[in-house]
């Protein structure tokens, strides 16, 4: 599936101009900067696996936080209250 999908691709090459070329060049040098950094990434967490320095890897939670709203507040900043509070 992978090398008709790369056949497709090569062939389609044909029909880019020079521009379109240097974009889609500039995208595959991302694309791979972002692999090999993964790679290198999973080789070393492997290492510290290996050698017993860790026991696990904990994958970070991506939940999106929601966005506050700022509240307006009427009189002194809090930041003076705060200060005149602390004397």
């Amino acid at each position: 599936m992978a090398q008709a999908i790369l056949q497709k691709i090569l062939n389609q090459l044909q029909e880019l101009e020079l521009e379109e070329l240097q974009q889609l060049n500039q995208a595959i040098d991302k694309h791979l900067a972002v692999k090999q950094e993964t790679a290198n990434q999973t080789t070393f967490y492997q290492a510290l696996l290996n050698s017993g320095l860790i026991r696990q890897i904990k994958h970070p939670s991506y939940v999106q936080t929601t966005q506050h709203k700022l509240v307006q507040v009427r009189g002194k900043p809090i930041s003076e209250t705060i200060v005149e509070e602390r004397r």
